[in-house]
Parts: C-alpha cells; structure tokens; sequence
C-alpha cells in the first residue's frame, strides 16, 4: 500500500477481520483487492487526511493498553468488539468520526469487490436505462 505502511496495512486486517467478520474468508487475491481499494481510497484524500488515518490507526491499536493492559492486536475477540464499541459510541466527536471513517473504508475494501456483490444482493448493472425499463 502506498498510503499505509506494512505495520499500519496488516492492522487495518486485524481491525476489519472483527468489522466484517466475513473478511476472514477472503483469500490472499482477496485481501489483494481489498488493500487496492482502501489504498486508491487514501490516495484520493489530502495527505493531511491519511495521516490522520494512519495515527487513528496507531490510536485504536494502543489506547487499549490504558484500560485492558494490551495492545488492540493482542486482545481476545471480545475484549477487541467491546474497544470498537467504545470507539464507535465514543462521546468525543473526533474519536467517533474517525472510526466511522474507518468502518467506511472497511466496507468499501470488502463489499466493492465483485465477488461480495452477491452475497449482499447487489445486482448492479452498467446500462443506467435497463432500471428504467427505457429503450436505446
């Protein structure tokens, strides 16, 4: 990833394997495909804004030390959903936003790959009209 470090990318797996429990399943083209679409992601943003990625990551992995005594990474399951709840519901603003950023992200990297369309039931198809039931 161009956006992300080594470090931060293979966190972003460990925070999105527990955002959308199915990721686990992807295989390595998968995973592939997920980076590019979060790093094309990054890429649109200022630089300003992947850094506050990038630190929001670093902020998600280490704040757990101060109640639970260990990084996000190296918590049990529950304890990990119980910091992403706290995160989410966060009550200061720039906390809560910017996991809601994170989750975004998550979300686009697994169902914007064409192989997740069908297990949500997404259907898209290239000619805007055929919805319209228009004619060329």
């Amino acid at each position: 990833m161009k956006s992300l470090t080594v470090g931060k990318a293979e966190f972003l797996r460990v925070l999105a394997a527990r955002i959308v429990p199915e990721i686990g399943a992807l295989d390595a083209a998968g995973w592939v495909r997920f980076e590019a679409i979060v790093d094309d992601a990054l890429q649109e943003r200022t630089d300003a804004v992947r850094r506050q990625f990038g630190v929001f990551l670093g902020v998600l992995r280490w704040a757990p030390v101060a109640r639970y005594g260990a990084r996000f990474d190296a918590m049990a399951p529950g304890r990990q959903d119980a910091v992403l709840r706290w995160f989410e519901d966060c009550p200061l603003s720039l906390l809560r936003k910017g996991f809601w950023g994170l989750k975004a992200m998550v979300f686009m990297g697994y169902y914007g790959q064409p192989e997740t369309h069908g297990l949500i039931g997404y259907r898209a198809r290239f000619d805007g009209r055929e919805g319209l039931r228009a004619r060329a």
